[in-house]
């Protein structure tokens, strides 16, 4: 079974009149700006799963300052995962520094989400007015069932692109040291943070609740990261995500086919660990 735990989907408004959206939500704008930059609802991820041979996709939203707009985008999402309940599961998205981010936690949970995510902190990184802001979403996501959540993190260095955060390591292990007990999906391959999980001390323990997803990664990363990545932390830890419509499925195959990962490792990442995070049976 293939999951895809890491797609973004637009209502029909925002995907016809992107820029009737971009007024006072500056990481919008910055990220879809050029037209060149995809947009896409349920019927096209349902389309391109079945063309890439993908089960079923984890779905979501974008973290919109407006709560206006956060909250009709949660309403598109869960709607659509109802209309699909075994190829699309969706998660709630918001901004986190917004005083109802909890209430609309607890809101979206309760209609269904599977989790919440993909969270972001697009200026600021993972600073420590953004972990006091998370304390009560990181909450209600424990009384969920300990509900996973998609944080947006990626690596310090490198070429800079839209939506490249200033997140910083320290700032990834303090969220992981914080809240220790949350299962925490870390996008983007975590950054690289999990390089630190090499250390002798602490580091394995504050990662213990932590995955590892793989969107982006063929604009990211040389194909080794697949098993340099699992050397480190294993397999178990790894969730294939792709970041659609950003890419689709079909650009990761020659990739996995490259490493030396063996079938069962390749089965686990590419959606027996996301069944397992989620619960699916």
């Amino acid at each position: 079974m293939i999951i895809d735990f890491h797609t973004h989907l637009f209502p029909r408004e925002i995907r016809e009149e992107r820029g009737r959206f971009f007024s006072g939500e500056p990481a919008f704008q910055l990220l879809y700006d050029s037209d060149k930059s995809p947009l896409a609802g349920a019927a096209d991820i349902l389309r391109d799963m079945d063309a890439d041979g993908v089960h079923a996709s984890v779905v979501f939203g974008f973290p919109w300052l407006s709560k206006k707009l956060f909250q009709r985008h949660n309403d598109y999402i869960l709607e659509k995962a109802a209309a699909h309940p075994d190829r699309l599961y969706p998660l709630a998205c918001f901004d986190v520094l917004h005083p109802d981010a909890a209430k609309e936690a607890e809101r979206c949970l309760s209609a269904g989400a599977k989790g919440l995510g993909e969270l972001a902190l697009y200026k600021s990184g993972i600073d420590e007015e953004g972990l006091k802001a998370l304390d009560p979403v990181m909450e209600v996501a424990r009384a969920h069932g300990n509900a996973p959540v998609l944080i947006h993190v990626n690596e310090p260095v490198g070429h800079v692109y839209p939506g490249k955060t200033p997140v910083t390591p320290d700032q990834v292990w303090n969220l992981l040291f914080r809240y220790p007990e949350n299962r925490i999906v870390l996008a983007h391959w975590g950054g690289g943070i999990f390089f630190f999980h090499l250390l002798k001390r602490l580091a394995k323990d504050a990662m213990r609740n932590a995955w590892l997803d793989t969107a982006a990664s063929p604009f990211l990363y040389d194909p080794r990261i697949w098993s340099v990545a699992c050397a480190i932390v294993g397999p178990s830890k790894v969730l294939f995500g792709t970041d659609y419509p950003l890419l689709k499925a079909r650009r990761y195959w020659k990739e996995l086919e490259s490493t030396d990962l063996s079938a069962a490792q390749q089965e686990a990442i590419l959606g027996e660990n996301a069944r397992a995070l989620l619960g699916i049976r």
